[in-house]
């Protein structure tokens, strides 16, 4: 019998990154000695995903994003204590579904190259320069591209349906820093004024911070742009890349399991 504590040791040992101390990769609901009769890997464990990992026959979800709408899983004794319909009808399908959810987040990104990064520059037909050991920040020189043709192919090759962009939209852009997800103003700020970066490519950003720091950035000539690809498609990669990977590490484990992506849509659309 594998049990989900089982996938989850043999995640751990397998990926280069050593599990952090304090981490918020741990259960998020459902019992770690259930016996996994079938995995389902995603980028965010929606409603609509869940149901789709069901219907995939997975009674383990890997999720990438918390489960219960908090990233440290914080939330979910005022959720409790208010009752709140969006919670009690998350959780009741959690417990008559018999999922066991886990959240891989922190190790996969403190690989170097970061593990969501990598995969998602590989998706993007680019390959990193470089990944910064210290600061986690990831590099790739593209070929010239504009920066509104650069925005075009980030958002079609993702799946984007909202992305957005600041810059001179005929700006001429070779080298390419990436900040996916949401990792805070500081990191938008370090790409936007590096010397040997052109645009700064994230996932989502605070717009009263970063959103402003890109517009003067791009006025003093420091950065030529920015693109907010939206947090889901900005890591949809890195998760497919974990559901590719971990049949591998089941085998070698001597576990043989099903192991399914199942896509979250952009969550955003646009008019």
């Amino acid at each position: 019998m594998t049990t989900a504590a089982d996938v989850v040791a043999a995640i751990r040992s397998a990926t280069p990154a050593a599990p952090r101390p304090t981490t918020v990769d741990a259960f998020l609901d459902g019992d770690p000695a259930t016996e996994v009769t079938g995995i389902a890997v995603t980028t965010m464990a929606s409603l609509d995903v869940l149901r789709r990992a069901a219907d995939a026959g997975a009674n383990l979800v890997i999720t990438h994003e918390p489960l219960y709408f908090d990233h440290a899983d914080n939330a979910r004794g005022d959720l409790e204590t208010e009752a709140d319909p969006v919670y009690v009808a998350k959780r009741a399908f959690v417990q008559k579904a018999g999922f066991v959810v886990w959240h891989l987040h922190d190790q996969w990104h403190d690989q170097r190259p970061d593990g969501i990064d990598a995969a998602t520059a590989a998706e993007l037909g680019w390959t990193l320069d470089a990944t910064e050991a210290a600061t986690g920040i990831s590099v790739a020189t593209i070929e010239p591209t504009t920066l509104r043709d650069l925005a075009r192919h980030v958002a079609a090759t993702l799946d984007a349906t909202a992305l957005r962009f600041i810059g001179d939209p005929d700006a001429v852009v070779t080298r390419v820093g990436l900040d996916l997800g949401f990792r805070g103003f500081g990191r938008n700020r370090a790409l936007l004024r590096r010397a040997d970066v052109d645009v700064a490519v994230v996932g989502e950003l605070h717009e009263w911070e970063t959103g402003e720091y890109a517009v003067d950035a791009v006025a003093a000539g420091v950065s030529k742009g920015l693109i907010a690809i939206g947090h889901v498609p900005s890591e949809q990669a890195g998760m497919r890349a974990v559901a590719a990977w971990l049949p591998g590490v089941l085998a070698a484990a001597g576990r043989v399991i099903p192991v399914t992506y199942v896509t979250t849509p952009d969550t955003f659309r646009t008019l």
